[in-house]
Order: structure tokens, then sequence, then C-alpha cells
């Protein structure tokens, strides 16, 4: 018969962690571990502990790669520092689509607990300020040094995010079609620079709405917004003889269209990569961003 430490309480949370709630949940507890599969939970998990003054141990595996590490704002870096951007749509493959070594979750899980004992009980040297990279493959170990980014949007000496967020907006989470869609077909601001300096026709799209338009565009795009596009009300007036590329302001909604205009057979259209806000940022900085 399992018997259970009479010591250990475990709390059941039956419902979905999201910003109404994270906060609320995560204040009675002295540690958060982090075995998340997503990244809009993992900016959650990290933003919420920032604002809560709270340490927690995170852990990511990929194929036969894992992660793992302590982010503790007010001893050192956080998520953010590591990560401050969340890869644009398309360009990470799921775990139905890359695959996962299953023993990889023991392995980086097993780190995790160590750590949070360590952490716990006061005793050894976390990884706080250290990424930990396991490579099964080759069955090696790296340790990272990570430093506190003083610009850091979260826990930077200027934080530009004081209160929680929409993550799912912040990380471009689209539809899987949309995610089918981008992967082979995505450029980035550089790539998208050249193609327009070269001699092939192309016939670049703003599906951003006019007001933002009006505030910054991609010189040479014409504004179609992304609800004309997916009612399928604009898709006749796209040219045939021109390679169809797409942004917006990030690369959220460009996925969105990319996956109705593909689907309406144009099979070479692409997408910008961090949209215009790359474009300024990579390619024109004098131009105005929002």
């Amino acid at each position: 018969m399992l018997e259970i430490n009479p010591l250990v309480t475990v709390n059941l949370h039956e419902e979905r962690l999201d910003s109404s709630n994270v906060l609320e949940i995560f204040a009675g507890y002295d540690l958060i571990v982090d075995g998340t599969d997503n990244f809009a939970t993992r900016y959650l998990v990290n933003d919420a502990c920032v604002l809560l003054g709270k340490p927690y141990v995170w852990g990511s595996i990929y194929r036969f790669d894992g992660q793992a590490s302590v982010f503790w704002a007010e001893h050192g870096p956080c998520y953010r520092c590591l990560y401050p951007e969340p890869p644009p749509p398309g360009m990470v493959p799921s775990c139905a689509e890359g695959g996962v070594l299953g023993v990889l979750c023991g392995s980086v899980g097993a780190i995790q607990v160590t750590e949070a004992i360590k952490l716990l009980t006061g005793i050894g040297e976390p990884l706080l300020g250290s990424l930990m990279v396991y490579d099964a493959l080759d069955m090696e170990y790296r340790k990272i040094n990570v430093r506190k980014d003083p610009d850091c949007a979260v826990c930077g000496e200027h934080p530009t995010v004081t209160e929680l967020i929409d993550y799912e907006a912040f990380c471009g989470v689209v539809s899987d079609e949309a995610q089918q869609a981008a992967i082979g077909s995505t450029i980035t601001a550089a790539e998208l620079k050249d193609l327009l300096d070269s001699d092939k026709p192309v016939y670049l799209v703003d599906v951003r709405e006019p007001a933002e338009f009006e505030i910054v565009s991609i010189p040479g795009a014409t504004l179609i917004p992304k609800d004309e596009i997916l009612r399928g009300d604009a898709l006749a007036s796209l040219p045939q003889d021109r390679q169809i590329v797409m942004y917006c302001k990030t690369g959220v909604r460009s996925a969105e269209t990319l996956a109705a205009v593909k689907g309406a057979g144009f099979q070479d259209a692409v997408h910008v990569q961090g949209g215009v806000s790359a474009w300024v940022s990579q390619v024109d900085p004098s131009l105005p961003s929002y």
C-alpha cells in the first residue's frame, strides 16, 4: 500500500493559471517550481514571482536537451533577463513535431527538486545566476553564467512591466493552422530588406489597422487589415505574379493571415518575423515605434 508522508500537505488548484489568479495562488507559497511547457505560462510565472518577490526553480526540455536554473529577482536575474522576448510564431516546433526523449523529464526534474531542497534548507549553492544545460546524447552538463539585466522589462532598474499583462498576446499565441503555415515561411526584417532591394517582384502587405499604419509602415506596403483577409474579402485582389509578403506589428496577426493566404493558393507567401517593430529596430531606426 502506498503511504504518503504525513508531514506533506498537497493542495490541489483545479483551475487554469492565468493573470487573474496567479498572484493569489502563489502568495501562499515560499517557493515556486516551474515545469510548464509553453512560453506564455513561463512569462506569467516569472512576472508573478518578481512582483511577489519569490524565488522559483525553472526547467525546460526539448528533444535531447534540458535546461534548468533558479530565478530570484531580489538576488539575481529573472527569466526575462535570460529570455527578454519569446520566439516568434512558427520558429519553435512543438513537442509533437520535435519530440522529447522521455527520460529527460526525470533528469531535469531531479535537478529542479535538488535546487528546491537547497533553497528551502539553505544549504549549498543554488543555480541562481547560472543556467545548467544538459546534453543527453553526449551526457554532458554545462553551466553558463547569467547576469541580471539592468534593462530588464520586469526586474530592471526602470521596469516597464509593473503588473501582469496578456501573456498569450505577448507570446504571440496563434492557431495551429497559423503555426503550421509559419514553419518554413517566415523571414527576418533583414531578409525582407534584401528581398525588396532585389529584382524579384514582391507584393508587401501590412495587415494591421489603419491607425497603426499611419504611425509607421514599411515603405512600399499596401494596407489590407487582417479581418479583410480572414473573411476572404481581399484574397481576390492579391496579385498572382508577385510573391506575397505580410507583416504586422510583431508577427502574430501576419501568421494568422499567412495561413489564409496560403490556403487560397499562394504557396510561396511568407510573413515577417517581428513585424514592423523588427524593421524599425534592425533596418531603419529613424522610423517611429509604438
